[in-house]
Order: C-alpha cells, then sequence, then structure tokens
C-alpha cells in the first residue's frame, strides 16, 4: 500500500468519523484534537530544552571504572572513559531529538522539503550542543525559543486547523527518513570534537591534586 493510498484513507476515516456527529459539535472535535496535538507538542519541547540544553547528558559514569593509582594515568584513562561515554552513546539520544523535532516540525509547516526541515532541525539541534558547552541557560533558550515561535507560526497560518494539510506529510516521510543516518554521523562527529576539546581544555586546566586517585587495594 502507497502512501497517498494511507493519506487518503486517513483523511476519509477522519472525515467519516466527523460525519456522524452532529454539525453543530463538529468544530469542538476539531478542537478536541488540535488540542491535544498542541498539549504533546508541547510536552515534547519541555523535555526538549531541559534534556539537550545540558553540557552532560548522561549520568553513567564510567570513571568509576578507572582504577589506575598513576596521576598522569588516571586523568590519561578518565579523558578515555569520557570520551566512549560521550561519543559512542551520546549521539544516538541527540539522534533521537533530532529526528523527533524534524518530524514534528514536518508535521506543522507547510509547502517545505522533507530536506528543508531535517536540516532546519539539525542547525537548531546542532547549535544547541555547541552552546551547552559555553552556556547551558543560553542552550536552554535557544531549544526553548524555536520550538515553541515554530509553534506560534503554525497556529496563526489559516491553513493550520486542516486534517488534509496534517496528514499530507504522509508523502514526505520516505525522504525524510533516507536522509537521516547522514545526519547521525554528522552529530557524532560534531559531539566527538565539542568533547574532545572540551576534555583537552579540562586536563590543561586542572592540577593533578584536583583529582582523585583512588588507592591501592590491599
Amino acid at each position: 500500500m502507497s502512501l497517498e493510498a494511507i493519506q487518503a484513507g486517513f483523511i476519509e476515516g477522519y472525515n467519516q468519523f466527523i460525519s456522524i456527529i452532529p454539525a453543530n459539535y463538529q468544530p469542538l472535535i476539531n478542537l478536541l484534537v488540535f488540542s491535544l496535538l498542541i498539549v504533546i507538542y508541547a510536552i515534547f519541547t519541555w523535555h526538549f530544552y531541559r534534556n539537550l540544553s545540558k553540557k552532560d547528558l548522561l549520568a553513567l559514569n564510567l570513571s568509576r571504572y578507572n582504577r589506575t593509582t598513576h596521576p598522569l594515568m588516571n586523568k590519561s584513562v578518565a579523558a578515555l572513559l569520557n570520551i566512549v561515554e560521550y561519543i559512542i552513546i551520546l549521539p544516538f539520544l541527540i539522534f533521537f531529538w533530532f529526528a523527533t523535532l524534524a518530524l514534528i516540525i514536518l508535521i506543522l509547516s507547510e509547502g517545505k522539503a522533507a530536506s528543508q526541515i531535517i536540516t532546519i532541525a539539525a542547525s537548531i539541534v546542532a547549535a544547541v550542543r555547541i552552546l551547552s558547552y559555553y552556556s547551558e541557560d543560553l542552550s536552554k533558550d535557544l531549544a526553548k525559543l524555536f520550538p515553541f515561535t515554530m509553534l506560534t507560526i503554525s497556529l496563526l497560518s489559516p491553513n493550520f486547523f486542516s486534517i488534509n494539510r496534517i496528514a499530507s506529510f504522509l508523502t514526505e516521510l520516505p525522504g525524510f527518513f533516507n536522509s537521516l543516518l547522514y545526519y547521525l554521523i554528522l552529530i557524532a562527529l560534531l559531539e566527538l570534537i565539542l568533547r574532545i576539546i572540551d576534555t583537552i581544555i579540562n586536563l590543561f586546566n586542572s592540577d593533578d591534586s584536583s583529582i582523585p586517585v583512588p588507592k591501592p587495594e590491599k
């Protein structure tokens, strides 16, 4: 079954459901549907800016596996574990937020190709991650500002309250998913560069006395 057929079936099913309801109450059903969509979007945005704007997203604490006692070796192993945690694991978490944001923008936007929307979402996510290493407050403001601004613009659009417009995003899904892998690689490279730079800065700025060295086991 093609995506066009799924789209047509979705619209037809919704229209049949609406036709059962008295005409006076049909606007209320549309109001309820779009209110729920706005609530879901607001909840996502809340989690999005609170999580993605953190410099340290994960709390795995792989450093607890560092058993070295030599100060220099301890710092080197700690740096290696830090890179593993934030380069191998973190990109997939960031990719989840990126893919979800891109999908929501795809639903809200009108007249934009999937490639344009993915580029916009990737730019926002990349900017938020870069700013998180500079200022988490600034990163949080950006991560919160864009999604809510996007929602405001969409609400003011004359075609926003249209099921046909929302269903039309189904035809863009093939191009949407085909491009996601490239952006996963880009996100991983970006986080790698940021984490390496941050690790190098921390190595030069910290002294040996500030690093806890585990005592040798007896």
